[in-house]
């Protein structure tokens, strides 16, 4: 069963293991950095199977007019399963204040056919 945590305190081995099976690997090359980037976040809504990490959304911004879904990650196994959706409403209810909420993503076709089924706009 999954799991959702809001808390940015997940170990870096967690951290590394899923930006690597995800091919993010230039968040890979400075451990720390990853490490830092995540704590220092606004928001981190991780989804665990147990004690493994699955999933992972985080924000930047102020929180108050502008938010920034800087991260969407889903290990490769688990993708299709409705978890990247979940990380993402989760993310989006955390905030319902918050006028301007912002994704940059790639120009590929299934990632934008998921941003747009979830409510985001192209522009």
């Amino acid at each position: 069963m999954i799991t959702y945590r809001q808390d940015a305190a997940i170990a870096l081995p967690d951290l590394m293991n899923l930006y690597t099976q995800v091919g993010w690997s230039a968040y890979t090359q400075d451990p720390e950095q990853l490490q830092a980037a995540i704590t220092h976040s606004i928001a981190v809504i991780s989804a665990w199977n147990g004690d493994e990490l699955v999933g992972l959304v985080r924000a930047v911004g102020d929180g108050v007019t502008i938010l920034y879904i800087q991260d969407l990650l889903v290990l490769p196994s688990y993708q299709n399963q409705t978890i990247g959706t979940q990380l993402m409403q989760k993310m989006i209810e955390s905030y319902p204040q918050v006028r301007q909420k912002v994704l940059l993503t790639e120009e590929a076709p299934d990632t934008r056919h998921f941003y747009q089924k979830n409510g985001l706009l192209l522009l």
